[in-house]
């Protein structure tokens, strides 16, 4: 039986629910971030990621769950290490939500995180699959260095990339939309199991995080996004596709690089309703669309980056679709 939309609905659900708990007492413990791209610059609920982290992991078990009792057939142990690997990444980000770890530690910190995936991949497979070409065996490479760099470097991108309304949460249902069909088209239940119930979460969110947002997913939402794309496509040997799917968050991190990784002044500079780029200097990709457009409103803003990764899925859909 195909559970596929059990899995989605599920995790849609747990995230909504505990989100509309869970978001009045972050503003009451004031675990809150200011809203920098609005002329008032309200509060918002920080750490809404919980949210994602629950409804995906609710998906998992609803999974597991069924393949127990109702032969929902999967690799539970891959699985299940992809889950953890998540979970400690999640983790990190809960404390640096919380304590804000320097930025030189947390980038290293999603490595050790890869430790479960190492474990499975080591008894499974260590070959790395490009397109045109097939799998490239790569042996102790690829499971002492590609899988704890592929964790560390995406969920690294994805909490870059980040900071406006509707932006993280849309740009991720899109990302895990374009996965999850990739992993059905290729019969990959183990990475259906990790993505669909990330898709039903992130959704949820957005709900929270759509203009003008309630709630922000902090790094314990961020950071996980890349983590579960990466987590799963390394189960599922879809490496070169996760990579390619991050494309736009491949660009903003080039032109962060190129101005030092600037802590401050990323966001956009309000004037008419519209935002610019502060002092007119471009010092990520967001700002370089506000340059390009010579102002753009924060909807369309975040409309603009769900669009350009919806392209960027399509053209790797099409790369990868047998």
């Amino acid at each position: 039986m195909d559970y596929s939309v059990l899995l989605v609905v599920f995790s849609f659900a747990v995230t909504v629910f505990l989100s509309y708990f869970l978001i009045p007492r972050l503003k009451r413990f004031e675990i809150t971030g200011r809203d920098v791209n609005k002329p008032d610059k309200p509060e918002v609920a920080e750490m809404g990621g919980i949210g994602i982290i629950a409804g995906l992991t609710a998906g998992v078990m609803l999974a597991v769950f069924l393949n127990t009792f109702f032969g929902f057939s999967f690799n539970l142990l891959f699985v299940l290490a992809a889950l953890l690997t998540v979970q400690a990444v999640a983790f990190i980000g809960i404390v640096d939500d919380l304590i804000d770890i320097p930025q030189k530690i947390k980038a290293f910190l999603p490595l050790f995180a890869a430790i479960p995936l190492i474990a499975v991949a080591a008894a499974g497979s260590s070959s790395l699959n490009l397109p045109f070409i097939g799998d490239i065996e790569l042996g102790w490479i690829y499971l002492f260095i590609l899988v704890p760099i592929g964790v560390a470097v995406a969920s690294n991108l994805t909490n870059m990339l980040a900071g406006f309304n509707g932006l993280e949460a849309g740009m991720g249902v899109i990302v895990f939309s374009a996965a999850s069909l990739l992993a059905w088209n290729h019969g990959n239940t183990e990475m259906l199991v990790l993505f669909l119930p990330m898709v039903g979460a992130l959704f949820g969110f957005f709900l929270f995080n759509r203009y003008p947002a309630k709630a922000f997913p902090g790094d314990v939402g961020n950071l996980s996004i890349g983590a579960v794309l990466a987590a799963g496509v390394i189960i599922g040997n879809f490496e070169t596709a996760g990579a390619l799917l991050l494309l736009p968050y491949v660009v903003d991190f080039f032109i962060k690089a190129a101005n030092h990784f600037p802590s401050s002044k990323w966001w956009g500079e309000y004037r008419g309703g519209k935002l610019h780029p502060v002092d007119g200097k471009v010092r990520g990709f967001a700002q370089l669309i506000m340059k390009l457009s010579k102002g753009i409103s924060e909807k369309n803003l975040t409309l603009v980056f769900i669009l350009i990764e919806l392209v960027v899925s399509i053209f790797v859909l099409v790369l990868y679709w047998r």
